[in-house]
């Protein structure tokens, strides 16, 4: 398991803190099995708390075990394919057992398929209402996953919720579960990133519009303000080539010019990520350096170093020093949408937006590059960056 570890998930081995969480899970499930209602476990924790790395190991345990009758089910398209690509390399292993949701709850209930256990990643993405256009008429996929299978096994960031159709806070999540065994695994170590625990929390504060203070310099982790996309795109082109896996990223809002849809900004000028029906997933493809990931291609991925571009959605207030949400200049309308059973305010879409921005910031292990399209937030932070003050 340490070579497949290694080349997905950038570990070398699993962590003490990790097998005392799976050794516990593991009796969790042990119980579920031999219970008469369906259990649920629930893996959570923040990005980079290792929370795959983890559930991959239970899935090699059970899945490659004959006894058992499982599947593994993910609703990100590129982290499908990823696991697709890991099961071909894991002995027993069936590629056909991993599935995304709708097309799994669609072919148990049509062939009264029933599971012992089913793995969950990034539950957050689970639909929680009707999606007819993505072929889901149920109404929420956990409830159905549950009523298919012994116990299911679910990892949740409720921090990486960001569309209404895929709307989950704990409420919902205990609610959903109902009067079902559950039990909560909660992982709050960071893995991810070489980076101290005040650093992370400036990312997270930055996202959560607080006041506006200097990065801390105390770790290995590299952290750098550019003044221009074409510096920072430049610099992450040479740490491509030195460590490989580093990418460009932005958040949505930039406008369409001249009736393109690139992410435009001084000298840079580079198309979004686009969907591609190959199996290698986004930031694996050599060609995706000249393309700007976002959260559809990159949630549950890792690179060493990403360049982050603050799209036109943020601002500056000069008067309580700190970043602006503007959810009217976020082009990506998916959020927005509306839906019976909830109302979201304008704090809520702010609070989807926030968790892009933060979930991309921390996509890479080794160093942030940082950038905004904003001139006053974008100065700001070079400020901060420049004299610490």
């Amino acid at each position: 398991m340490n070579k497949i570890l290694k080349a997905q998930f950038f570990v070398d081995d699993l962590s003490d803190d990790q097998k005392t969480v799976i050794t516990n899970i593991n009796d969790y499930i042990k119980q579920g099995l031999n219970g008469n209602q369906s259990s649920v476990a629930i893996i959570e924790g923040a990005a980079g708390t290792g929370k795959s790395v983890v559930l991959m190991e239970l899935v090699r345990q059970y899945m490659t075990d004959s006894r058992y009758q499982t599947s593994l089910v993910v609703n990100h398209p590129e982290l499908y394919k990823a696991y697709q690509d890991l099961a071909e390399s894991i002995p027993n292993m069936k590629v056909k057992s991993i599935r995304r949701p709708t097309a799994l709850i669609n072919y148990a209930q049509k062939n009264h398929k029933k599971y012992d256990i089913i793995f969950v990643d990034e539950a957050h993405l689970l639909y929680s209402k009707s999606e007819p256009y993505a072929h889901y008429r149920g109404q929420n996929q956990l409830t159905d996953l549950m009523n298919l299978a012994k116990v299911v096994v679910v990892v949740y960031d409720f921090e990486q919720v960001f569309q209404s159709k895929m709307y989950w806070d704990k409420d919902l999540l205990y609610k959903t579960i109902g009067s079902h065994p559950h039990k909560l695994f909660n992982m709050n170590f960071q893995y991810r990133m070489v980076a101290s625990d005040e650093q992370v929390a400036w990312m997270d504060d930055l996202s959560a519009e607080k006041p506006l203070k200097p990065f801390p310099d105390n770790s290995d982790f590299e952290f750098k303000m550019f003044d221009t996309a074409g510096e920072l795109f430049e610099n992450i082109k040479k740490r491509n080539k030195e460590f490989g896996m580093s990418r460009v990223v932005a958040t949505s809002g930039f406008p369409r010019i001249d009736g393109r849809h690139n992410v435009e900004m001084d000298t840079f000028n580079l198309p979004w990520d686009e969907w591609d029906p190959q199996r290698t997933h986004w930031a694996k493809r050599e060609g995706s350096i000249t393309q700007v990931g976002t959260i559809y291609t990159l949630q549950g991925f890792d690179l060493n170093y990403v360049g982050m571009i603050i799209g036109p959605s943020f601002g500056y207030d000069p008067k309580t020093d700190t970043m602006t949400i503007i959810p009217e200049k976020y082009s990506h309308k998916e959020i927005f949408k509306k839906r019976k059973d909830i109302q979201f305010s304008r704090d809520e879409y702010k609070t989807f937006i926030a968790n892009v921005l933060n979930v991309l910031m921390k996509r890479g292990k080794y160093g942030l590059y940082l950038t905004a399209y904003d001139d006053a937030l974008r100065q700001r932070l070079l400020e901060l960056s420049e004299t610490g003050k």
